[in-house]
């Protein structure tokens, strides 16, 4: 009696799965194995990766870059305060460009968003002053987020106003600055930041600082436009822009600066 329950059982569950099979929707595909990968599968091979030259040595401009400043002209920048004139500063001995205090900051002629950037500079010749007043300058990309410069060498000031600061937003990793007499590098990768359709901020800007081959900002994110008071906003949407350099009282030093459109 019991066998014959449990062979009743069996026929039930047999029949059920049956008519749930002929309910089935006719076509739904039949479950197939996953074919084998083989490494070809994985390959990409077009377009093929655009070919450059890069520098000899470190530090100089590969060959896609756009060369701001090498020493033997200002033809690439405009006075900040009338870009309709030449930017005012000194070019010493084919060499270097000194800022000359007093006559404002200075623009590129192009603009640019997203960019690999490199420049050098130095605290004057003759150091001068403390903290915030000495050697100061700054890199503002897109002509609103600063990247301080400043004379750190044994120079204390607040954290997030010394040299490779996104000036009162983020703080350098290190203090990597080389003495007065020495230049110092910045290389710079750096994402613009996105906005929506109707003007509000979708992403921040976001940068990347090897303060003298040492990183100092790691992909750190921008919280906007840089102000001396104030906290840091995006009060509008914007495009790409010119990158200035400033003039903040200081005969600070630059020179090969040059820049790669990302």
């Amino acid at each position: 009696m019991k066998s014959t329950s449990v062979w009743t059982s069996l026929v039930a569950i047999a029949f059920a799965i049956n008519i749930n099979a002929q309910n089935a929707h006719p076509n739904t595909p039949p479950e197939v194995s996953p074919m084998p990968m083989k490494p070809e599968m994985t390959e990409i091979w077009e377009p093929e990766i655009e070919v450059i030259t890069p520098a000899k040595k470190l530090g100089d401009a590969p060959s896609d870059a756009i060369i701001l400043f090498d020493g033997s002209n200002l033809d690439q920048w405009t006075s900040q305060k009338d870009s309709s004139k030449a930017a005012p500063w000194k070019i010493v001995d084919n060499d270097h460009l000194e800022v000359v205090p007093g006559t404002g900051g200075i623009s590129t002629k192009m603009k640019f968003g997203d960019c690999q950037l490199h420049i050098e500079f130095s605290a004057p010749d003759e150091v001068k002053g403390h903290s915030q007043g000495r050697g100061n300058s700054g890199v503002f990309l897109q002509n609103r987020y600063e990247l301080q410069i400043l004379d750190s060498y044994n120079n204390r000031t607040y954290r997030n106003g010394q040299a490779a600061s996104i000036y009162k937003d983020h703080a350098p990793l290190v203090n990597a600055m080389r003495g007065p007499l020495d230049w110092n590098s910045y290389d710079v990768i750096y994402t613009a930041p996105r906005f929506k359709a109707d003007g509000r901020l979708d992403a921040p800007a976001r940068i990347t600082v090897l303060h003298n081959g040492v990183l100092v900002q790691n992909n750190v994110s921008i919280n906007g436009n840089t102000y001396y008071v104030g906290l840091h906003t995006y009060p509008s949407a914007h495009g790409e822009d010119v990158i200035s350099l400033q003039d903040h009282g200081n005969k600070t030093q630059f020179k090969n600066i040059w820049i790669r459109n990302l």
